[in-house]
């Protein structure tokens, strides 16, 4: 009874270690822009965060992979300065922006449902690219409604004009979908951290 309370005790540990690590990795994504500023167009922040959320998926699962991201969104509102450009605070929450910190939660959890099913190189791909347009589709389509609803919407806005703004990004983000696939599908047969059902 010993044996196997201390075996969970320690898996239950590395959860944690797992989910911190790549919280972490989304807050030095997020910030990138600090030391290149003119990578942001529109206001959204070209950032790495997509990256490192739908990695989060393909390496830990759906679950640890949703509540990695979920933590990191936690840190951020709860204040500290994780979040884009080191923004933070309870106020993100009204940003047109936000909606692409939500959506990392759910990029991560189909990311890594995916990969709990299939585990060809091929379907950790395609899980990888279902996860940025997952973040691509609920943060673009978030931040319509906010600059519509709440936020100041600029001149002559669109929802065309919030999708022309998505452009610039997503040749970025579709290569590192595919690259997060390769790197996931090679690191998985090593680690193993994603059970075999």
């Amino acid at each position: 009874m010993e044996t196997v309370s201390k075996a969970n005790s320690t898996w239950r540990t590395i959860d944690l270690a797992h989910c911190g690590l790549f919280a972490t990795l989304m807050m030095i994504g997020a910030n990138i822009t600090s030391f290149a500023p003119f990578l942001v167009v529109g206001g959204v922040p070209i950032t790495l965060q997509t990256f490192f959320a739908v990695l989060a998926g393909l390496v830990l699962g759906s679950r640890k992979g949703a509540i990695a991201c979920t933590v990191y969104m936690l840190i951020g509102i709860a204040g500290a300065p994780v979040f884009a450009k080191f923004s933070g605070g309870f106020s993100s929450v009204l940003l047109p922006t936000f909606g692409f910190i939500v959506s990392f939660i759910f990029s991560a959890f189909v990311a890594g449902w995916i990969v709990e099913r299939y585990k060809t190189l091929p379907s950790y791909i395609i899980a990888a690219l279902v996860g940025t347009a997952i973040n691509y589709v609920f943060g673009t389509n978030w931040m319509y409604f906010a600059y519509t609803l709440w936020a100041g919407a600029p001149e002559g806005f669109t929802y065309k004009m919030v999708w022309l703004w998505m452009v610039a990004p997503i040749p970025k983000d579709i290569i590192l979908a595919i690259f997060a696939g390769f790197f996931a599908y090679r690191l998985q047969k090593v680690l193993k951290i994603i059970p075999i059902k």
